[in-house]
């Protein structure tokens, strides 16, 4: 496969090219650095070839389609580090949605997978949410990768749109468990909010991206997560479990905030069927592998999508 992936310096596209690389596949990574990590596509494998540029810039996506001629689009690349920046937000979750559509059209691309955020769902009437729940996000990050979405279903693409819970893996800089991590090795207070989320191991997001490419892979619009959620003090006593220390105590547990869901946990199973997938790794396992990996490799830029007076508690 000839696969293009937007946002390649980001968790899940450096994951997903380290992934796939071994597997004989050639690789096209496009990124802006704006919250990607440069190191992360450090590599000398001549299988892979990296452009620096934003998917809002037209010409830019046209000539990267032109000259790789990709069979496979990932769609991994998000604007989310200002919930202020509203332009910021459409030029790249909307605008760079259509132009990898209409560059995809072009070449016409075997398969198309987008990543979404489970916020699309906004405040659940049910949960865990499934995957027909009304999508009704509440803030400029889920807004418009909400209208991303749409674009790309209603394109005629063989698509593949992925509901994500939280994934946990290397070059995780987004959320609470960087930031618990960072904090309570430095032995700094910390709070949570009221949140529950779902936690997906990245060797299960991988495993579904494996069988998402394949040519009889079902099309359309999927939840993928265990199925179980935990609070975000869970996530606080798991880490301060693996690191040996002792969380804080009385612990500061606050509300969320106005652009924040208190509960999100995603039904997986439709995707269970369609696929035959699900999740292998505990949220316990994955906690330890994460805490191990920042041991090795340390934290650096840790991001939201939400304002900075919100809560550290919370992630998509």
């Amino acid at each position: 496969m000839r696969i293009l992936i937007t946002g390649g310096a980001g968790c899940l596209g450096s994951n997903l090219i380290e992934h796939w690389l071994p597997q004989g596949h050639d690789v096209l990574a496009i990124d802006d650095f704006a919250t990607g990590a440069r190191e992360a596509l450090q590599s000398d494998a001549p299988a892979l070839q990296v452009v620096e540029g934003n998917v809002a810039d037209r010409a830019l996506v046209e000539r990267v389609f032109s000259d790789f001629a990709p069979t496979h689009v990932v769609h991994s690349a998000a604007a989310y580090q200002d919930p202020n920046d509203l332009r910021g937000d459409v030029a790249t979750n909307i605008i760079g949605a259509i132009n990898l559509i209409e560059a995809s059209r072009v070449m016409n691309v075997e398969r198309f997978v987008n990543f979404q955020t489970s916020l699309c769902y906004g405040p659940p009437q049910k949960l865990p949410i499934p995957v027909d729940h009304p999508c009704n996000p509440v803030a400029s990050y889920g807004i418009s990768k909400t209208a991303g979405e749409a674009y790309i279903a209603a394109s005629g693409l063989p698509f593949i749109s992925i509901r994500l819970a939280s994934v946990i893996g290397p070059r995780l800089t987004i959320g609470a468990i960087p930031t618990f991590y960072q904090r309570l090795k430095a032995g700094k207070s910390v709070f949570c909010t009221t949140a529950v989320r779902d936690f997906l191991a990245m060797s299960d997001f991988l495993s579904f991206m494996d069988l998402a490419l394949r040519p009889s892979a079902p099309v359309g619009i999927f939840n993928l997560g265990p199925g179980r959620g935990h609070s975000i003090e869970e996530v606080l006593v798991a880490i301060a479990r693996t690191l040996g220390v002792s969380v804080p105590a009385p612990l500061d547990i606050r509300p969320v905030s106005e652009d924040d869901v208190e509960n999100v946990v995603l039904d997986p199973s439709e995707t269970k069927k369609a696929f035959g997938w699900q999740a292998v790794i505990s949220f316990e396992e994955a906690i330890a592998d994460m805490v191990r990996w920042y041991d090795a490799h340390g934290v650096s830029g840790i991001r939201s999508h939400l304002k900075p007076q919100v809560s550290l508690g919370s992630q998509s």
